[in-house]
């Protein structure tokens, strides 16, 4: 905790207590209906809430028993300390108790001997609490009391009523009886008496005179004493001090006629003296100050200090009170200073025109001498002073005082917090409208609140906005709004204005303003209806910047106070609009400024700042931008994000103003976190146990990284974004501190916001708690926070978010994978041995630098180059140092003692998790390295990516679909095949195969069903007994029933051997076996044994059957594709409609576009592989799928897919056509979408290489058709950067509406393209490039069969026309006789263009 704000304290007398008890100093004092105990500064020891009373009017604290009282005018409630023995005190409730008067009114409690306490009202009332409370002594009044305290030694009492002169003692006549006796006498004043205090004795069971001090309106301290008698006649006057005459200051315009005096009892002057001494240095011993002090001390004084409000200060000592001889210099000055610093209240009226002083220090070592002042305009100040200083008599003393802390608040619950954009300024709001404008000041302990206004409104308030860092408020109520300054203490309105809205109003937003300054501020309202009315607030000139706080010259002339004729400060309407149906509208909210400048560029577009966030009940967020046109009078509004989450009637949302949104749902347990600008799902936690979500908070840190504030009822958990990490599929957002409230309030959150400073304020009941910025890093909060700092236990938030999602340093795992998934194996190899060179001769405590001396030239060079870099680099700048020469590869050997180095040196920037993903890459490298000249890229990724996932599956799960994609597409699959096998030593099993899904990316047929041979061989010998129904589906599937019979003959122990082998014996292509295999297939379909179920469907030639099964009930994917190749080949009808129907449609609800690509590969559309990298899956299906929840997720992207994609489009003519039908917005969209993935991987070089280096195919020029006819075609665009015609290929775009030729789309001459389109469509194209348009289009739907089959032409042309040039469709009938035909003299193309065609 920074610091807290633990409530207002009461105007009252009595509002503060404390005390010692048991050597924990304790400070008591009342807020609204709250009693607040401390102690220390920022130690809230407990709060208690009476909820039965609104305002407490006195409190009293007991040093005998550590018992506390409370009183509202009608009851008094006592509070007992439990739990000192475990070393944390907490009060309960003891009882409470009521006057027998109902009318009567309570003002002063004072506790006597153990037990009793004394409540003044009408009557003075005794009661004892030992126990049962009861009322033991009652005295009418004649006047209610103002004040009445009992001695220390509790044989008087002090009384006195309001504006009374008379101040009566009550002296006790008989201690422990039953019934209590008192008499009185008075002691006369010249005028009402203002204050009491009794000295306190040396020790607290010491018998010493009763001294009693009074202060009174004739500016006198009276100091009065038992006289010679010893309490015969009572008290009698000692001496008095003149208060007006103590001051005099040096300049007369430092005069004051206000007065203030405190006490300063024996027992504490000691105890601060003997602090100094302890705390002085060897100079200051020296020192005048000091010695001062000692001199003083010598004489045991109590002291009197008399203070004005300009700083002065004059300090008394009394010697020897009540000594029979009264000397002349019993009475003596100590010290008469200037420079005070007290932060007395400017212009302070009325009741809050007052303050109270108490100071103490008690006998514990670590206490100082401290004042609590006690300001009635709310503020209650814990001041430290060390005595020399503070007595010390030179003028330039600056260390006289210092302010610890200042306790302030609210007097009721506080209901909404809002801060201003740069969150410097905060203003809270309490349930009764009572408002205080709050801004950020920094003090040697770090950030705090200064309470910099109270605004007193009396009708209700809508909403509220800050304006130039809390010096102007504006509330908007029910049917005005009101614009208020709080640039003094006391805020005054400064305009209102009336205004009519359909609905009701939901928000209240400041516009970025386009000009700085500040001069001319708009604020607007949006309703339930989407009606929306905008304010122009003009305000004075801002004398200093906002965020910088250096002086701003003003430019602007001012004429008589007024500008242009203008009053210099006001409101009026601006214009009205509407954003269209507000039907399903749930509500709209202001962005949370996300440390974004206040003013922003002119232009209106999707890369202004979000202003404001809507939410239907149907769950679709949208986000807001607007611009003031001052010309035009008006606001421009534009919508710049549409998120569709599927939460359905969502209860709290909340966004930032860089793109992100939060959102709970209808039973507000469950959070969600979304990407806004790429509509994903970035997060989601459901909460059990922990009460409802109520409250949603974001902040930035300087770098734009987002955090999020999650309050409930007692606790505020902290989020933060944490890098993407697509290969572990980690989490993207990270709780990093958990805040709980519950310790120190039992009152629940009532709104939380955070500072601009990085603190989160916490509103709760009348407090405010200011969290630190730093977060604990602890090992159970978050292990990767760790590493960020051995040595410190604590860590700045912003730090802390940075380290988790910031740049990566180049050593790190996923920099390294993704350098291998975008084909710079060289460039890790080099990463890798500059590691192994830098980690030789690294410690602990070392630099080491996170680059490694790589620059982002190295990340952007190619691989050729990369190899002809290494070697110069290691031949020239390391064959100094070298012994033995250093490595230029990773080989097994180097990866092994790299591996050794990183097993047992902590490296920086790295946890313990992320240096074992380190070695793993290290060894699976080496190990690639080894096979690196026999296999291509693709194979290599594969092979890195599979041995690491092996490494870390203890689940034996399936590797990912991105895997089995690079090596589905590899020209060296035998040679992985190999390796596979090996890794499982030869015994490959079906769970094997699946876990490297090689029955998914082998291409050669033949080696398939060899391979599919060697499992079934071991799927039977697995077990010892050698059981022939775990092979049978396999050798089904590869038709080999023979060898089937011939293992049913061998299992003589199985209880099936008769049975099935008679069965299996009969001839299978006759219907009546055929059924008896469908009769058995369902019956162990009933049993459960799906697989073997698959296997009777088989054997009567039902493929169909078995692939469902395996699919749907068995769950095994892999199996039924598996099954289906080996049976039927890869173009049989079943595997086809499979692919087709299952997997396409289960790839586009998941949104898994590696699995998209695989399968329409797989049925041979090549082009649509290629597109559904980059479209979105759904769109490429009819009919189209409906995306899932779990599609929505950030991880349904993947950067490498731009590699893949980059790689697939040139390789054939099919996927060449694929990538012509992406439209040049939507690839250029994928690149940044691409690129920003890679940013928020902690891969920026990468990112930064992307957009460098990437080639956009040539584009193609549009097809000249007849003027007018088809001129609003749906064309892609030539340049991305033309947003206002987006671009996005209708569904069943046809290939032909581009002039596809590929000789023109490549860019460099060597590209080597497979002809794989099917065979009367190559020369088609070859003709339209001739002519100049095409004769015939192809549907979509007509290429789906195999290569070189008859495709169907389509003679329709869809002429649909775009909205804007006139909406009319035109058939293609009307079409047909007009088209050209072909010429038919034959033309000899040149050589050139042949061999262009081929690719030489």
């Amino acid at each position: 905790m920074r610091d807290i704000l633990p409530g207002r304290p009461q105007a009252k007398l009595q509002a503060v207590t404390h005390g010692l008890w048991e050597g924990q100093q304790i400070i008591a004092y009342i807020s609204g209906n709250a009693l607040v105990i401390l102690d220390s500064p920022n130690h809230v020891l407990q709060t208690t809430y009476i909820d039965e009373e609104s305002e407490l009017e006195a409190v009293a604290f007991d040093e005998n028993t550590g018992k506390i009282a409370v009183t509202s005018t009608r009851h008094i409630y006592i509070y007992q300390p439990y739990g000192q023995d475990e070393g944390a005190v907490k009060w309960s409730l003891q009882g409470s108790m009521s006057l027998p008067d109902p009318d009567d009114s309570i003002t002063t409690l004072s506790w006597g001997m153990p037990d009793e306490l004394l409540a003044g009202s009408a009557s003075l009332t005794l009661f004892t609490t030992h126990g049962a409370t009861e009322q033991i002594w009652t005295k009418a009044l004649a006047n209610p009391v103002k004040f009445a305290h009992f001695s220390p030694d509790a044989e008087l009492i002090a009384s006195t009523g309001r504006y009374d002169r008379l101040l009566k003692i009550w002296r006790r006549l008989a201690f422990g009886s039953e019934d209590q006796h008192f008499d009185y006498y008075y002691l006369s004043h010249p005028t009402a008496i203002t204050g009491l205090h009794w000295r306190q004795p040396f020790h607290k069971d010491q018998t010493a005179d009763n001294v009693l001090y009074t202060i009174c309106a004739d500016y006198k301290v009276r100091i009065w004493s038992v006289g010679e008698h010893h309490g015969v006649h009572g008290l009698e006057l000692w001496a008095e001090v003149d208060l007006m005459t103590s001051i005099q200051p040096r300049s007369l315009d430092h005069q004051s006629q206000k007065r203030y005096a405190f006490f300063v009892d024996g027992r504490h002057f000691t105890h601060a003296t003997e602090r100094a001494v302890q705390e002085a240095t060897p100079a200051e011993k020296d020192q005048i100050a000091l010695n001062h002090l000692i001199e003083v001390a010598q004489r045991s004084p109590e002291i009197c200090v008399v203070l004005d409000d300009r700083g002065n200060m004059s300090a008394w000592g009394f010697e020897n009170i009540g000594a029979k001889v009264k000397k002349v210099t019993d009475v003596f000055n100590i010290a008469h200073v200037d420079g005070l610093h007290l932060h007395f209240a400017k212009g302070a009226s009325g009741l809050e025109d007052n303050v109270q002083f108490y100071a103490f220090c008690h006998d514990k070592p670590d206490s100082t001498f401290t004042i609590l002042s006690h300001h009635f305009d709310g503020r209650l100040e814990w001041l430290h002073a060390r005595m020399d200083y503070f007595f010390d008599p030179s003028p330039s003393q600056p260390k006289r005082i210092d302010r610890k802390a200042t306790w302030t608040g609210h007097s009721h619950a506080i209901k909404k917090v809002n801060r201003s954009a740069s969150g410097r300024a905060l203003v809270s709001r309490t349930v009764t409208d009572e408002c205080i404008v709050w801004v950020q000041r920094p003090t040697d302990h770090g950030m705090t609140l200064h309470r910099h206004s109270t605004v007193k409104v009396t009708e209700h308030i809508h909403r509220t906005s800050l304006l130039q860092e809390g010096d102007f408020v504006v509330f908007l109520h029910h049917e005005h709004i009101a614009l208020w300054d709080t640039r003094g203490p006391m805020a005054v309105e400064a305009g209102r204005l009336a205004y009519k809205l359909q609905g009701k109003p939901l928000c209240l937003l400041v516009i970025p303003e386009t000009q700085p300054g500040g001069r001319i501020v708009h604020i607007a309202t949006i309703s339930s209806e989407m009606k929306s009315i905008c304010w122009e607030v003009r305000l004075p000139w801002l004398e200093r910047d906002p965020v910088t706080g250096r002086k701003l010259s003003t430019i602007a002339p001012h004429t008589n106070g007024y500008t242009n004729g203008h009053p210099e400060i006001g409101i009026e309407q601006f214009s009205t609009f509407d954003l269209g149906s507000g039907d399903d509208l749930a509500f709209v909210l202001p962005v949370d400024p996300a440390g974004s400048a206040p003013v922003i560029s002119g232009f209106l577009d999707t890369f202004a700042r979000d202003i404001a966030i809507s939410y239907t009940k149907s769950g679709v967020i949208k986000s807001w931008t607007a611009r003031v046109d001052i010309e035009r009078r008006k606001l421009d509004w534009l919508q710049t994000s549409t998120v569709e989450t599927s939460i359905p009637r969502p209860s709290l949302a909340s966004g930032t103003s860089i793109r992100k949104a939060a959102l709970v749902d209808a039973e507000r347990t469950t959070l969600t976190i979304w990407n806004t600008r790429s509509s994903q799902l970035e997060y989601e936690e459901k909460f059990e146990g922990n009460g409802i979500i109520q409250d949603l908070d974001w902040s930035s840190t300087p770098d734009n990284q987002s955090i999020l504030a999650v309050g409930f009822p007692h606790r505020v958990v902290i989020y933060a974004q944490l890098r993407y990490d697509y290969l572990n599929a980690g989490p993207s957002w990270v709780g990093i501190r958990d805040v709980r409230i519950r310790d120190i309030t039992p009152h629940p959150i009532g709104d939380s916001v955070w500072l601009g400073s990085g603190n989160l304020v916490i509103g709760a009941g009348n407090q405010l708690f200011i969290q630190d910025e730093n977060v604990e890093v602890s090992e159970g909060l978050f292990p990767s926070l760790r590493m960020i700092s051995r040595k410190k236990a604590s860590i700045d938030i912003f730090t802390a978010v940075s380290r988790l999602n910031g740049p990566l340093p180049v050593y790190h795992p996923q920099l390294l994978s993704q350098c291998v998934l975008a084909g710079k194996l060289l460039l890790v190899q080099r990463i890798l041995i500059r590691l192994y060179q830098k980690l030789k001769f690294y410690t602990e405590g070392d630099e080491l630098e996170s680059s490694l001396g790589f620059t982002f030239e190295d990340f952007t060079e190619s691989a050729e180059g990369q190899m002809t870099a290494s070697r110069k680099e290691m031949h020239s700048s390391y064959v100094d140092f070298s012994d033995d020469g250093e490595p230029e590869t990773v080989t097994e050997e180097v990866a092994a003692s790299l591996n050794e180095l990183v097993q047992t040196k902590q490296i920086p920037l790295l946890s313990s998790r992320e240096q074992f993903r380190l070695a793993d890459i290290i060894e699976c490298v080496g190990m690639v390295e080894k096979h690196r000249r026999s296999i291509d890229d693709t194979a290599g990724r594969f092979l890195l990516f599979f041995r690491q996932h092996v490494l870390n599956n203890a689940q034996q799960e399936p590797i990912s679909w991105r895997e089995i994609t690079w090596a589905f597409h590899s020209q060296s699959q035998d040679i992985l095949v190999d390796l596979v096998s090996r890794h499982f030593n030869g015994k490959m099993l079906w769970q094997h195969a699946k876990e490297s899904g090689m029955f998914m990316w082998m291409t050669d047929i033949t080696a398939l069903r060899a391979q599919f041979e060697t499992i079934a061989r071991n799927e039977y010998t697995r077990s010892e007994e050698k059981n022939p129904v775990d092979c049978s589906l396999y050798y089904l599937a590869l038709r080999k029933k023979p060898v089937l019979v011939g293992l049913w003959r061998m299992a003589t122990w199985s209880r099936e051997q008769t049975a099935t082998h008679r069965l299996l014996t009969n001839n299978f292509n006759e219907p009546r076996w055929k059924t008896a295999a469908l009769k058995n297939a369902y019956a162990l379909m009933g049993k459960r044994r799906f697989e073997y179920a698959a296997a009777f469907f088989l054997l009567a030639d039902h493929l169909q059957d078995a692939v469902t099964v395996l699919h749907n009930q068995l769950g095994d994917t892999q199996l039924a594709v598996a099954v289906a190749r080996v049976y039927g080949g890869d173009d049989s009808p079943v595997l086809l409609t499979f692919l087709k129907e299952k997997i396409l449609p289960e790839a586009a609800r998941e949104g898994n576009r590696w699995l998209g690509t695989w399968a329409f590969w797989m049925l041979n559309r090549r082009d649509k592989a290629v597109r559904c990298l980059v479209s979105p899956l759904s769109t490429l299906l009819s009919p189209p799928e409906t995306p899932n929840f779990k599609s929505k997720s950030y991880l349904v992207d993947d950067p490498a897919l731009v590699v893949l994609y980059k790689q697939l489009r040139e390789k054939s003519l099919q996927t060449l056509r694929g990538a012509t039908m992406v439209g040049m917005r939507e690839e250029w969209e994928f690149v940044l979408h691409t690129a920003r993935l890679y940013e928020r991987m902690g891969c920026d070089l990468l990112a930064l290489n992307l957009v460098k280096t990437w080639e956009f195919l040539t584009p193609p020029p549009p097809t000249k058709h007849k003027p007018g006819v088809l001129s609003g075609l749906n064309r892609p665009p030539l340049s991305p950067a033309f947003p206002h015609t987006s671009f996005h290929p209708s569904q069943n775009q046809a290939p032909s509406d581009f002039d596809f030729d590929p000789r023109k789309l490549l860019r460099r001459r060597s590209s080597l393209v497979v002809a794989d389109l099917p065979a009367r469509e190559l020369p088609r194209n070859e003709l339209a490039a001739s002519v100049g348009g095409l004769v015939e289009v192809e549907g979509e739907s007509s290429g789906e069969g195999s290569e070189g089959e008859e495709v169907r032409l389509d003679e329709e042309v869809d002429g649909e026309v775009d909205g804007e040039t006139g909406g009319r469709k035109e058939g293609g009938d009307a079409e047909k006789g007009e088209k050209k035909k072909a010429p038919t003299q034959f033309q000899e193309p040149e050589a050139s263009s042949l061999l262009d065609a081929f690719g030489f």
